[in-house]
């Protein structure tokens, strides 16, 4: 996986877990503009597979509090939110909530 250059592209390996592979893949590689962020990914995903918007975000807009992202396993709560920057060859995983009892 390699940058093209300035105003190349960059690849990220997407991950989804649990109930979320109902509207999306278990993992795909996205192929984003160099400079993207979360926030351009999520969209990327959620615009073409029906309901993936309505599992990650809430009505009012933002994440749903239980969605967990993870960029290159740090949670992106602590490195920008949907504005935390991509680079080639990152691993973004998508976690709903832990269930069990």
């Amino acid at each position: 996986m390699q940058t093209t250059g300035e105003g190349g592209t960059i690849t990220v390996r997407v991950r989804t877990f649990a109930m979320l592979r109902k509207a999306l893949p278990a993992e795909e590689d996205l192929v984003l503009p160099a400079g993207s962020n979360l926030g351009d990914l999520l969209d990327q995903l959620t615009a073409r597979c029906p309901g993936a918007a309505d599992l990650i975000f809430a009505p009012e807009g933002g994440l749903r509090r239980y969605i967990n992202i993870l960029k290159n396993g740090r949670n992106i709560h602590f490195s920008g939110g949907l504005e935390t920057p991509l680079e080639d060859g990152d691993t973004v995983a998508i976690f709903p909530p832990a269930g069990g009892g």
